[in-house]
């Protein structure tokens, strides 16, 4: 396509330019000058180690995010399909409770790396549930998809609130904190196992992107072109839940992102995956972080801070309900 080179350089550059706003703006005013030029002053202080590792979380986050948007939707053949709707983040949030409560936070490197582990595991579960339940019921498979993923969504939210009844309140209140969806890094080491997970599941959902366009002619035609199905369907779920469990083990849910960016960029760039993967990666990285700065913007009127899952699920809901009903007319 003529245009994707063009979208491809506009997304990058969103992504840039979201960055320098995020590290540039928030509830105290600095200076980026001063900050970049005297690391002793408050300014350096604010900025590197504040603002830059949140700004870069939100854009590891967004990225994965929709880049598990994209894969899910061509792998299920659903523009609605979206980890946060069809049950993968409700099921890596119930792996990281379940990790949580055992305490295997990320007091220790081993326990850094247990909670994501935990996270992918529950993530990975409720794929392969949803994907179970949906080729098993009647009627359309693109609705039985989407009702498998409220039915998970629902079973990992009752049973995270019955784990929340059994730990004192004290964690419990720290645990519904870490549900709301907020982009506070634990520590450096978490943010760069979190890199090391998003850029592997990444990367296989990215050689994968021409496998999965082909898989949109139906199973039977990809086999005759010899494309093995179940292979790449296994594959794709695997990493796609090794992303949604380590973004959700760090920053708790936040949906609906990978909705929105595949939507916008599949209306620009077209269906073909192998254009729409890298797009999204900069372009939620955009999105996520721009709604991080909404969130923080909005201490100043609110005198607090909304988490960013509020920001996006107030965005991407409506648009989700636009789409559902364009799909019924």
């Amino acid at each position: 396509m003529k245009r994707a080179p063009a979208v491809l350089v506009g997304c990058a550059v969103a992504l840039v330019a979201a960055i320098v706003l995020g590290v540039s703006f928030g509830t105290d005013s600095v200076s980026l000058a001063t900050a970049l030029a005297d690391a002793s002053s408050r300014d350096h202080d604010i900025v590197f180690a504040v603002r830059l590792p949140r700004v870069l979380l939100g854009a590891l986050a967004g990225a994965g995010l929709s880049v598990v948007g994209v894969a899910l939707q061509a792998l299920l053949r659903n523009p609605l399909a979206e980890p946060y709707v069809l049950g993968v983040s409700g099921g890596s949030a119930l792996g990281a409770t379940i990790a949580i409560l055992f305490g295997l936070t990320g007091a220790t490197a081993l326990g850094a790396s247990l909670v994501p582990i935990a996270a992918l595991a529950g993530g990975f579960a409720a794929t392969v549930l949803v994907h179970a339940f949906a080729a098993a019921a009647p009627g359309a498979r693109s609705t039985s998809v989407l009702l498998s993923g409220v039915v998970v969504n629902a079973i990992a939210s009752a049973a995270i609130t019955f784990v929340k009844t059994l730990i004192q309140p004290a964690k419990a209140q720290e645990l519904l904190f870490w549900l709301m969806g907020f982009l506070d890094v634990p520590s450096q080491a978490s943010l760069v196992a979190l890199t090391v997970y998003v850029a592997l599941g990444t990367g296989i959902l990215l050689a994968d992107a021409a496998r999965l366009n082909v898989l949109s002619l139906g199973d039977e035609a990809a086999e005759h072109l010899g494309v093995r199905v179940r292979v790449v369907e296994v594959r794709t779920l695997l990493a796609s839940s090794l992303v949604v469990g380590a973004i959700v083990s760090i920053t708790g849910l936040i949906g609906f992102v990978g909705l929105i960016v595949p939507h916008i960029l599949r209306r620009l760039l077209g269906p073909d995956t192998r254009v729409l993967m890298p797009a999204s990666v900069a372009l939620g990285g955009a999105v996520l972080v721009v709604c991080d700065l909404v969130s923080r913007a909005s201490f100043r009127l609110l005198h607090t801070e909304p988490p960013v899952g509020a920001v996006t699920a107030l965005v991407g809901g409506p648009l989700f309900l636009f789409l559902l009903r364009r799909r019924a007319v």
